[in-house]
């Protein structure tokens, strides 16, 4: 497969790169089908997988019935039996009526029988916020699959990395659990037109900067780069180190920013207990402590059922701003606050995506 370099780059919003790699990977691997609750309806998973029945026919791309724990029994038996299957939740709640198929078989297969059994599914779940989505149909629970050895657990937060990591995850032998936040999906970015991979094991370092490393995934990376951009007005230079992947987390990457910076905040979606942001500050003081020159930070939401109502969701969430004034407090300059307030003003209502953003990355 030719180098990302070697390809067409051209403007694309995340779920088109979505949509772009499941169809360039189909189109590829004749045996690869795609299966989940609303696939083929007109508004095709928020147009990820528009066309797809069309151009590949009902046998490969079709709705499932509401059985998430049998379907996905099923899905992974033909995964066994050589299908590769990508399996599609609408939200990440879904897949909790399937976590016994997805932690004792998914997941253990290629362990029990010696690795001479794979298991190649991935299963696609979307998070999100707003709207009175509610303690139901809102929940970050990331964590919950990056615990289970034998899961690839994968957060990518740009179109580039969206088309390119699941194209390698639908390549993968072995499940893999395809994150995405339903905010990230009108976001552009320079996305390659052929068919290309990104590891499903490395971090980025998406802007560079001296002054505190900020470790994030998914949407929280896009909202501080947000920070970021506006702290850098005020000449705090910060280090968005973006994970793509929380299940393995590469520690390297992470320690290599550390070393720089000399401090460290972790910010996540999820609650703080028990969440991908303890880890990554567990590994850090674990592995370079003396890179430290301060307690490390953890920026996430309350440890509290998501609210339905927009009047405690606003405040529940942390954004762009709450990022940029913990950013502040950590480094002792919160008299530069009110110097940043008027800068994250908008009109449109906190709990919809900002359509006006569309980088940079």
């Amino acid at each position: 497969m030719p180098s990302i370099k070697d390809k067409k780059i051209r403007k694309l919003p995340y779920s088109e790169a979505i949509r772009e790699g499941i169809d360039q990977a189909m189109s590829e691997n004749q045996d690869l089908i795609v299966i989940g609750e609303g696939v083929p309806d007109p508004k095709s998973i928020f147009e990820t997988t528009k066309g797809l029945q069309e151009k590949f026919g009902k046998s490969r791309v079709f709705d499932m019935p509401l059985s998430e724990n049998g379907v996905t029994g099923i899905c992974i038996g033909a995964a066994l039996n050589g299908t590769p299957v990508l399996m599609i939740h609408q939200r990440i709640d879904f897949s909790l009526l399937a976590m016994d198929q997805i932690i004792n078989n998914a997941a253990k297969w290629h362990y029990m029988f010696n690795g001479q059994s794979t298991v190649p599914i991935v299963i696609r779940v979307i998070v999100g916020r707003g709207w009175g989505q509610g303690p139901q149909h809102s929940q970050n629970l990331q964590a919950l699959f990056a615990h289970i050895p034998g899961l690839k657990v994968i957060t990518p937060a740009t179109a580039k990395d969206a088309k390119g990591m699941m194209v390698a995850a639908l390549k993968d032998k072995n499940p893999v659990i395809f994150i995405e936040h339903r905010w990230l999906h009108h976001i552009e970015d320079s996305v390659p037109e052929e068919m290309y991979f990104s590891e499903l094991d490395k971090a980025q370092i998406l802007r560079q900067g001296s002054d505190v490393t900020i470790v994030a995934n998914s949407l929280m990376t896009i909202e501080t780069m947000k920070a970021a951009a506006v702290l850098s007005e005020i000449g705090v230079n910060v280090e968005v180190v973006d994970l793509r992947s929380i299940k393995p987390i590469d520690l390297d990457t992470i320690l290599k920013s550390v070393s720089k910076t000399k401090k460290m905040i972790v910010v996540d979606s999820a609650w703080k207990t028990g969440g991908i942001s303890g880890e990554v500050v567990s590994l850090v003081v674990e592995h370079g402590l003396d890179l430290l020159e301060c307690a490390p930070l953890r920026v996430t939401s309350p440890d509290h059922p998501v609210p339905t109502s927009h009047y405690l969701a606003d405040e529940y969430y942390k954004d762009a701003r709450q990022i940029s004034l913990s950013v502040l407090d950590f480094l002792n300059m919160q008299d530069k606050a009110k110097s940043i307030s008027n800068k994250f003003t908008s009109t449109d209502p906190i709990d919809v995506p900002n359509r006006d953003f569309h980088g940079p990355f």
